[in-house]
């Protein structure tokens, strides 16, 4: 009703004090449903985007520097229970190093396979601990790698880890998610040793180490 208008003869005109509460409540939720869309218009399209750039590979994935990486010392030691942040093969590949109770050392790739989040290891959850992602409560397990909850697609790519005469840790080579052992070393060290690669059957390289695909 607008200020000009008169309400009908013999009709009581709408309470003011009742109407405007009615309309602040109405634009209050107006704006609140506004707020609402637009925050999920904003969080859907990042996510999407970067589901979008780990499919299409824009985004950094461990291991793909050129070339075969060095050894690299990561630790002097590591003892049963501990775990320690490193970098490898290049200083933008997030890794994890964990020593088991039972002496077991493993490495992962730090970064979570579903949208990039840091990965840590949690010694209290289960009984030999777990890799977990706090973005989106991945989680994968401490001896393999493989994922065993929440949203992550493909299994944490492994550091292979060994350990000198005088206890100090080194990482050798990385494996990609879903990499077998044999072909992350052919994938990464064949050109350096092509006698080796050949007696692995690498692809291209002959039986007695020719590099050229055919048999010497």
């Amino acid at each position: 009703m607008s200020i000009t208008q008169q309400p009908p003869t013999g009709e009581p005109a709408p309470d003011a004090a009742q109407e405007a509460p009615h309309d602040r409540i109405a634009a209050d939720a107006l704006t609140t449903r506004r707020d609402y869309l637009r925050i999920v218009a904003t969080v859907s399209g990042g996510l999407a985007a970067g589901g979008i750039g780990v499919a299409a590979g824009i985004l950094h994935r461990h291991g793909d520097n050129e070339g075969a990486p060095e050894p690299k010392m990561i630790a002097e030691s590591l003892a049963p229970g501990e775990s320690l942040a490193f970098r490898y093969p290049g200083e933008d590949d997030r890794a994890v190093a964990v020593r088991l109770m039972d002496g077991t050392l493993v490495g992962y790739s730090a970064v979570c396979t579903h949208l990039a989040c840091a990965v840590l290891w949690r010694a209290d959850r289960g009984p030999e601990g777990e890799l977990l992602c706090p973005c989106h409560e991945g989680v994968f397990d401490i001896r393999t790698g493989e994922v065993t909850a929440g949203p992550p697609p493909r299994p944490l790519p492994r550091v292979i880890l060994d350990q000198d005469a005088d206890g100090g840790v080194w990482a050798l080579a990385t494996v990609r998610s879903g990499e077998n052992d044999r072909d992350a070393w052919c994938r990464q060290f064949a050109e350096r040793e092509p006698e080796q690669a050949a007696l692995l059957e690498c692809p291209g390289y002959g039986a007695r180490g020719t590099g050229t695909g055919e048999e010497a």
